[in-house]
């Protein structure tokens, strides 16, 4: 999982974005239309990386497809030291 984390939160030209998003979702579980209003960016965009990081495992789904609560997964929630030093260094 860390290598994950790492290529999909750093290694990508999205990486930042997903962070963000992971950085919200920790916060606050949400849907997409929500991380778009809060985070400033557009809906597609959003949904584009919700899906890279459900992909990847990084985050799972609670609900119907448009109001889904998005959440970190138990694995990142076990890996969040190695998010925390990824977030740091992106700051």
């Amino acid at each position: 999982m860390e290598a994950v984390l790492w290529y999909v939160l750093t290694g990508t030209r999205g990486g930042p974005n997903r962070v963000r998003l992971l950085r919200a979702i920790d916060e606050r579980p949400r849907n997409a239309n929500k991380l778009a209003e809060e985070l400033d960016v557009d809906y597609t965009t959003v949904r584009h990386h919700l899906d890279v990081l459900l992909e990847n495992d990084i985050v799972e789904k609670s609900g119907d497809d448009y109001g889904a609560i998005y959440l970190p997964t138990d694995q990142v929630q076990h890996h969040w030291d190695v998010v925390e030093t990824i977030m740091e260094q992106m700051d």
